[in-house]
């Protein structure tokens, strides 16, 4: 059962999982404008380092160099891995695959977690309820691939193992935030997820350098995707999801995300004007129903 002084975590996880549903686009119309998945990561969390700096003054470095190696595991598999393979996906897969491939994250973090911790082991009621969930986001992706009664789905293997790549990452992430969780204030292991993030990516460019112009970066609709994706979508939602995973645990947390493939179809309809079908509103109230329930454990 939620706790009233949850649901502000609850929240939290919501607001961050609709719009890191809506980065997908975002970074689709980046590639277009030119830029590689290694530019806009590198402009993105260098955007977010920057403005979570001033919040995030005082201490520089964990406890111990333990600590330390996790919170590098963090900035590693939530940010320049994560960022990198999903990014990548997106040059070779549509967003909707991408999409739906990256939000199986929940089953694999609540598969690890109830493996090794014991406090995250899902009761019968939270399985039923996550497995509704996953259903749901199915049911919901496939509208995503099914528009007006025509199949448009492109199977792109390249695309599909980064993107199922993307999600084993988040799973790491999500397992190193739970050892840290509780020894540092969220803000503090954010700011040094976009560090160690940063500086994971530079190799990057030693084989592919830094090519973006002045001409691309002035371009509105370049400037006006990297300032979303780098101050909304990283330096606060980040910052958001991390508190929310101390809060209410890998688990819990990491379900949201399957509210991934509604924010699509919203986004979609009201965007590029496409409708919404019987089978996104079926999905959406599985996912609903599914989350409720296993909130109720």
């Amino acid at each position: 059962m939620i706790k009233y002084t949850e649901y502000k975590y609850h929240l939290a996880a919501l607001f961050t999982v609709t719009v890191w549903g809506a980065t997908f686009v975002s970074t689709k119309v980046l590639i277009a404008n030119s830029l590689t998945p290694a530019e806009i990561f590198l402009l993105r969390f260098a955007m977010a380092y920057v403005c979570i700096l001033p919040f995030a003054r005082g201490r520089m470095w964990a406890a111990n160099l333990r600590d330390e190696l996790l919170l590098a595991a963090a900035g590693l598999s939530g940010g320049s891995l994560y960022f990198l393979t999903e990014n990548m996906a997106l040059e070779y897969a549509p967003a909707s695959n991408v999409s739906l491939i990256v939000c199986t994250a929940p089953v694999w973090t609540a598969v690890v977690m109830s493996l090794f911790y014991r406090g995250e082991r899902m009761s019968r009621r939270q399985i039923a309820g996550s497995a509704l969930a996953f259903a749901g986001m199915v049911l919901a992706g496939m509208v995503l691939v099914v528009l007006n009664g025509h199949f448009v789905l492109r199977l792109s293997p390249r695309g599909d193992m980064l993107a199922l790549s993307a999600a084993m990452l988040w799973m790491v992430y999500s397992l190193v935030i739970k050892r840290l969780g509780g020894r540092y204030p969220a803000i503090f292991i954010t700011r040094k997820v976009f560090f160690y993030g940063l500086v994971t990516i530079l190799p990057v460019f030693a084989f592919r350098p830094f090519g973006a112009d002045w001409e691309v970066l002035s371009r509105p609709v370049v400037w006006g995707n990297l300032l979303f994706l780098g101050v909304v979508a990283s330096m606060l939602c980040y910052v958001l999801w991390n508190a929310a995973m101390h809060r209410l645990g890998a688990v819990r947390t990491t379900n949201y995300i399957y509210f991934n493939p509604l924010v699509t179809i919203v986004a979609a309809t009201l965007c590029i004007g496409e409708r919404i079908t019987l089978a996104a509103l079926a999905g959406a109230a599985l996912i609903l129903y599914g989350m409720w329930r296993a909130e109720r454990a």
